[in-house]
């Protein structure tokens, strides 16, 4: 079976509805839970009063035993998942914070992508991890990564990286979907967001980004709560007369490299924003990308993150000081324009 094919068909598309991002990623969870008795969601506290977070609110009433409290031992409950999938079942896991992605690495990087490959395409493992990511929560430095780069090198593993109610409802179904894992990064700094989200139909692209706003003289592009701040970056710049185009990257393995590279055909700039360290991660890879396949810079591509050496604070000042923010995006793309 191949890594995208859809065991479940697309539900009967229904008018679009405003939801948070909270919200949308609990509808996901339901739909598919519905429509495929393999799908089942285990982590820590995941069935206790909806989560900690809310995203799985009502679920362990609706699909008794489904929906399973595990230990606080993160790479045990992923190698039972693991196990799930091997005979037949499509479990999602849930990672309390990103930052405990590593605790479940033997998983990650020597099990759960490299099964399909020893066993000459013979075992699939449609396994979901959905990772809680992000800062702005003031949970300090152990609990505020994205982790979002961590594990894009690994043949084999999907990784993908929401932004907006109606991306998390797309994504997530397409990640359960999947007979490939996939690490399903969620921004909690996001939950509370409306959004747009059309139900049903069919569900999103692998490796496909959006293009969120067009525009002709700097392409940013962003993930997770940052592409909220690219925008808000875009329409400082509108005012000013500069035009930026903002791209939703959706997944961090594979890459779109090919839509960034027909935007930054037309603008010539690049501005990557990212809410991590840029060295060894996605926006390093993606300039690296499209410089090696020929891309005409009129300007040289910036960066926009973390700093390479601090680590995310505690302190709520210090914490949105590290961070990048609206304004910071917004000097970087003017600074191409106007150099």
């Amino acid at each position: 079976m191949s890594a995208l094919t859809e065991v479940a068909k697309p539900a009967a598309a229904a008018p679009p509805a405003e939801l948070t991002y909270r919200e949308a990623i609990n509808l996901a969870l339901a739909e598919e839970m519905a429509s495929d008795p393999s799908v089942v969601l285990l982590g820590e506290d995941v069935a206790s009063s909806g989560g900690v977070f809310k995203t799985n609110e009502g679920l362990a009433e609706r699909y008794p035993g489904r929906v399973i409290n595990t230990p606080i031992c993160e790479n045990a409950f992923t190698g039972v998942a693991l196990g799930m999938a091997l005979v037949g079942m499509r479990p999602v896991v849930e990672i309390m914070f990103s930052d405990f992605l590593p605790t479940a690495g033997d998983q990650i990087v020597n099990q759960l992508p490299k099964y399909r490959f020893m066993s000459g395409g013979q075992c699939s493992v449609p396994v979901t991890i959905r990772s809680i990511s992000g800062a702005t929560g003031r949970f300090g430095t152990q609990h505020s990564a994205t982790g979002e780069s961590w594990f894009m090198g690994l043949p084999g593993l999907r990784v993908c990286v929401a932004a907006s109610a109606g991306a998390a409802y797309d994504l997530l179904r397409t990640a359960i979907r999947t007979n490939d894992p996939v690490i399903f990064h969620e921004h909690r700094g996001l939950y509370a967001r409306k959004g747009l989200v059309r139900r049903g139909g069919e569900p999103a692209r692998i490796g496909r980004a959006a293009v969120v706003r067009e525009g002709d003289d700097v392409t940013i592009v962003a993930t997770l709560m940052m592409v909220e701040r690219a925008l808000g970056a875009a329409e400082i710049l509108a005012r000013e007369g500069i035009s930026a185009e903002v791209i939703d990257l959706r997944w961090v393995r594979p890459l779109d490299v090919r839509t960034v590279a027909a935007s930054v055909a037309r603008t010539g700039r690049l501005a990557v924003v990212e809410e991590q360290v840029h060295a060894g991660g996605w926006g390093a890879t993606l300039t690296s990308e499209l410089t090696m396949a020929g891309a005409r810079w009129r300007a040289a591509p910036r960066a926009v993150s973390l700093p390479a050496d601090v680590c995310i604070p505690y302190s709520p000042p210090l914490e949105d000081l590290v961070l990048p923010s609206v304004q910071r995006i917004a000097d970087a793309a003017r600074d191409m324009v106007t150099a």
